[in-house]
């Protein structure tokens, strides 16, 4: 490959980049005024409705309200591990959005492991967890802390069982690959291949974001706010905006894997790529504000004892079919 054409890929991916902080923070704004208004909703309130035509700008004026907040470090705790575990948590978001394809032609970087580099930098976010509730210097963090990691290695393993038997299925880590093994009609998509893998993957998601039912790791009845306890001003914001950002990663490859990706009929692919992405972010914010949180206990007996043993008994049956009938 020569200089020129490294050039270009270089300044595509900075390019990708740039979109894709554009996209993330525009998502975080958006998603924020869906909740608040979801939330009003299965409450039967109104939500935000003061701040623009039907509230539209509060998430802004929260933004505003996040900047101009003094930042403040906890007495005792670790300056350095205290601020650079929000920037841990938010910073590998971009990256893990760059191999998504969200069209036929639309992608940040086309490489054959997108699936591997998003499960690899998916793991940042456990550690950033971890620093922020141990660098706090408080209990309640620690504790969350404690509760986030012990989460996330549990469901990470039936949440990667199940990603395996659509990748042995496809015969490809290449998540154009897996898009393209699927069909533009809804019959067509692995979710109809793979319903079990596809809901162990979605419990699974929603457990890794550490979103309700399972948000233990923030539990305000039971922490004040877990690992969120001590951060004010745009640590809580970037913490945060990772959030949303996380879930918005996690339906992104659920769109990928199992409903057929970009593919559909009539419309162009991004759009329904798009489609897809926020019917599934719509249910896990609906789950939050429908279900009440589950016992820590509770928690991880639906992944010790129901979830992981399907995954595997899942996986053998992929892997045995796949050997019968020839694979992809």
């Amino acid at each position: 490959m020569n200089m020129d054409a490294i050039s270009g890929e270089l300044i595509r991916l900075l390019v990708a980049l740039l979109a894709l902080m554009a996209f993330i923070a525009g998502n975080g704004m958006l998603l924020l005024y869906v909740e608040r208004k979801v939330a009003g909703h299965v409450q039967r309130r109104p939500g935000p409705y003061e701040v623009g035509p039907h509230g539209l700008l509060q998430a802004l004026a929260d933004a505003g309200k996040l900047v101009g907040k003094q930042l403040a470090t906890p007495a005792g705790a670790d300056a350095l591990l205290f601020w650079a575990a929000p920037l841990m948590a938010f910073m590998p978001v971009p990256l893990m959005f760059i191999a998504v394809p969200f069209g036929e032609n639309l992608w940040g970087l086309g490489t054959n492991l997108g699936l591997v580099l998003i499960l690899s930098f998916a793991g940042f976010n456990v550690l950033a967890l971890c620093l922020a509730g141990w660098a706090s210097n408080n209990k309640w963090s620690l504790l969350g802390a404690a509760r986030a990691v012990s989460q996330a290695v549990a469901y990470e393993i039936p949440l990667l069982l199940a990603v395996l038997a659509v990748a042995l299925m496809t015969g490809s880590l290449d998540l154009r690959a897996v898009v393209a093994h699927q069909g533009g009609w809804p019959w067509q998509w692995n979710v109809f291949v793979q319903p079990l893998a596809f809901f162990i993957y979605f419990v699974c998601a929603v457990a890794e974001t550490n979103r309700a039912p399972f948000d233990l790791p923030e539990a305000e009845s039971e922490l004040t706010a877990g690992v969120h306890t001590e951060y004010s001003g745009m640590g809580n914001g970037i913490i945060f905006l990772a959030e949303y950002a996380n879930m918005l990663v996690v339906s992104c490859v659920a769109t990928v894997l199992f409903l057929g990706g970009s593919q559909g009929p009539v419309l162009p692919g991004p759009w329904w790529f798009l489609a897809k992405m926020y019917a599934l972010v719509a249910l896990i914010i609906f789950m939050r504000w429908t279900y009440p949180r589950v016992r820590f206990d509770q928690l991880l007996n639906l992944n010790w004892r129901w979830l992981m043993p399907l995954a595997l008994v899942n996986l053998v049956l992929t892997a045995f079919f796949v050997k019968l009938w020839g694979g992809a």
